[in-house]
Order: structure tokens, then sequence, then C-alpha cells
């Protein structure tokens, strides 16, 4: 079982409805106390807003005061479709369109609309955000991929301009060297980490708390650059 400190109580999720261009999606929104940055979070192929893995990432951020959005990229009768199809998972474009429509949402209400956004994606939902990011550069200040694919982000690789994390597991064979053909082509300030004992989907013991102290670390660092990383962590593992 994955497991890192996590102080209690968190704050409660808030269910949302996101109007956007031809769909309405729903949505968990969670903000901390003095929350110092949100990130908005793309899931991979198949799965929800309710994923249990993006929900302990989310944790994860929340006791750090990262508030965070967790969606649905697909509406109900997409999704119904999308099971037996899978026409809708692969669809990057329609994903990167939903995320940018997200971020243009966030920028709408008087609770979000000043806090900087920063991407979670993973698996197919990282070349989504990474394409959202393009869109909304002066948006989205931070990225980070978690066994993501970034290379079917395509030409957006290029002009995505926040700095980026590529959070890969070491035994994750296939994927490391498109994450790495990605990093070489993109513009923006990139790093790529290995995970060890870690595959596709982080399920061994501890791989999932290590990606999430990566992907926290990063953005607090590009989403609330004014607070120390060390002391914050030191602070987490007193309360938890």
């Amino acid at each position: 079982m994955n497991s890192t400190p996590i102080p209690r109580p968190l704050p409660e999720p808030r269910d949302v409805r996101l109007s956007l261009p031809g769909a309405e999606l729903e949505g968990a929104l969670t903000l901390p106390e003095e929350t110092r940055g949100l990130v908005l979070f793309a899931h991979g192929s198949g799965s929800s807003r309710h994923s249990p893995r993006n929900r302990y990432v989310a944790e994860i951020l929340q006791a750090a005061g990262l508030g965070t959005l967790l969606m649905d990229l697909l509406t109900r009768d997409e999704d119904e479709v999308d099971r037996f199809t899978r026409q809708f998972r692969f669809d990057i474009g329609l994903l990167a369109d939903r995320l940018t429509g997200a971020i243009d949402w966030l920028g709408r209400q008087s609770e979000t609309r000043e806090l900087p956004i920063g991407l979670f994606g993973a698996s197919t939902g990282a070349a989504a955000a990474l394409q959202a990011a393009a869109a909304r550069p002066d948006r989205a200040r931070a990225v980070v991929s978690r066994g993501g694919r970034p290379d079917l982000a395509g030409e957006a690789l290029e002009r995505v301009q926040a700095p980026t994390l590529l959070i890969v597991g070491a035994d994750d064979t296939p994927v490391i060297p498109l994450n790495d053909a990605a990093r070489r082509r993109m513009q923006a300030s990139v790093e790529m980490r290995l995970v060890p004992g870690a595959s596709h989907l982080f399920e061994e013991p501890g791989t999932l708390a290590v990606a999430s102290g990566l992907a926290r670390d990063w953005f607090m660092r590009h989403l609330a650059p004014g607070v120390d990383s060390d002391s914050l962590r030191s602070a987490e593992e007193r309360t938890g």
C-alpha cells in the first residue's frame, strides 16, 4: 500500500458542475485555507475524477496548501460509449479542449480566478494537459506528468512554456523512451525523474508516495515559490 504522512483533517471537496462549450462536466473542487495555488487533474485512459491514485495525489497536494480540481473529462453519454468503443479516451484534442475550458472556468470563479494554475496528467491525460498548457500559457504555471504519454501532445510540445516534470516508473520500460523523446522536443524547462521499482500504474508499495512527493515539490516550487518545501515537509511529517 502506498502511504505518506497526510495531516488531518483535510478540507472537504465540493461538487461542482462546469459549463463548458459543448459539454456539462462534473468535478470535485477542494480549496484549503490560504490556498497557495490550484492543480487541475487530467486522468488517464478510461478513468474519472474518482480515480483512487489521483485522489491520493490530490490529498498530498491539499496537505501542502494547494487546491485541487478533479473532473470528468467526458460527459456521461460519452463515457457510456467509450466503455465499449474507447473512441474518446484517446481523443487528445477533445480532452485538451475540455481542460482548456476548465482553466477558463476557473478564471471566471471569484474564489479561484487569482490562483496560479498547475496541471497534473496521467497516461493520455498528460498529453491533454500539455496541449492545454500550450493553449493557455498565461494561466498554466506548471505541469506534472505521472506515467504519462507526453509524446501524444504532438506539435504542442514545442509551444509549452510552463515548467514540466515527467515522472516515469523505472520499470515502465516502454514509456521511458517516449517520455525522453518528448523531453528533448520541449523548449520549456523540463525534468524527467524515474521512480525506482515503479511500473506504469505505480502500484508497487511506496512508489505512488514517491511520485506524489515529487509532484508536490514541483508544484510548490512553481506555484508557491515563497514556501520552503523542506520546512513544509517536516511539518507534514510531524502532524501526519
